[in-house]
């Protein structure tokens, strides 16, 4: 787990590239579920995610995802992509395209980093609201 609150979870995913997935902490199925103020907070979370990516790998591009088919509930993938991944430039949902050889910073500094930047985030929109 690499952050947790009362409205949000994120979670690392278990893949070679820097992976996470944002989860509402309620099961919405579907995003026009969810009230509008959740869904304003999910996309700038997202948002939060991306910049810290961006920052912390430097991709040459970020993936964001909502499938929902296996696990019918609403969670975003945010994904940072390289043009020297496996996958680049199709899906990582797909065949790789050859082997790859990344060389990235570790991604437990970066879930450390994440996790205080979405905890600063949170209680600034949490200020914000009073």
């Amino acid at each position: 787990m690499i952050y947790q609150d009362c409205d949000f979870y994120i979670q690392k995913e278990p893949h070679d590239l820097p992976w996470v997935k944002i989860f509402t902490q309620t099961p919405y199925k579907e995003l026009s579920d969810m009230p509008d103020s959740a869904y304003n907070e999910l996309w700038l979370l997202v948002r939060e995610v991306e910049k810290a990516l961006r920052q912390y790998y430097a991709p040459d591009k970020i993936n964001i995802a909502s499938f929902a088919n296996m696990l019918p509930r609403v969670h975003i993938h945010v994904i940072a992509r390289f043009k020297d991944d496996a996958f680049f430039p199709n899906s990582v949902w797909g065949e790789p395209l050859r082997q790859a050889n990344l060389e990235l910073a570790p991604f437990e500094e970066f879930g450390k980093n994440l996790n205080k930047a979405v905890t600063m985030h949170r209680l600034n929109l949490k200020k914000d609201r009073k």
